[in-house]
């Protein structure tokens, strides 16, 4: 069993930045996929990036140019950079991490884009 937890959420103004950290209980590079959700209000959680265990990144086209996921292997740590934050970026993060058949989520971090 693989445990994540997320941090660094928090309330932002509009076009602000912040940094999302998720630490994984083991070795990230044991995971294949290590991805990262949103869910707002009355929304199905969704898809906002991921990276692959040989580091190969992905981000959903509503937030590429704007959100960046990277790691650091060593800390066994999988961030997300977020900047020019808009309103409807509000919502609970959720980090993934994903091996073999098994699926393993964080509890999340509130992230709020208001003024």
């Amino acid at each position: 069993q693989v445990q994540l937890v997320e941090s660094g959420g928090g309330l932002v103004q509009p076009g602000g930045s912040l940094t999302l950290s998720c630490v994984a209980s083991e070795s990230i590079l044991g995971l294949e996929i290590m991805n990262w959700y949103r869910q707002s209000p009355g929304n199905q959680r969704a898809f906002v990036a991921r990276i692959t265990r040989s580091g190969g990144t992905f981000t959903t086209e509503s937030v590429k140019g704007r959100f960046t996921i990277s790691r650091d292997t060593a800390r066994n740590t999988v961030f997300l950079q977020m900047s020019s934050l808009k309103p409807e970026d509000t919502a609970v993060y959720y980090c993934n991490g994903v091996r073999a058949a098994n699926s393993y989520w964080g509890q999340g971090t509130q992230v709020t884009v208001s003024s």
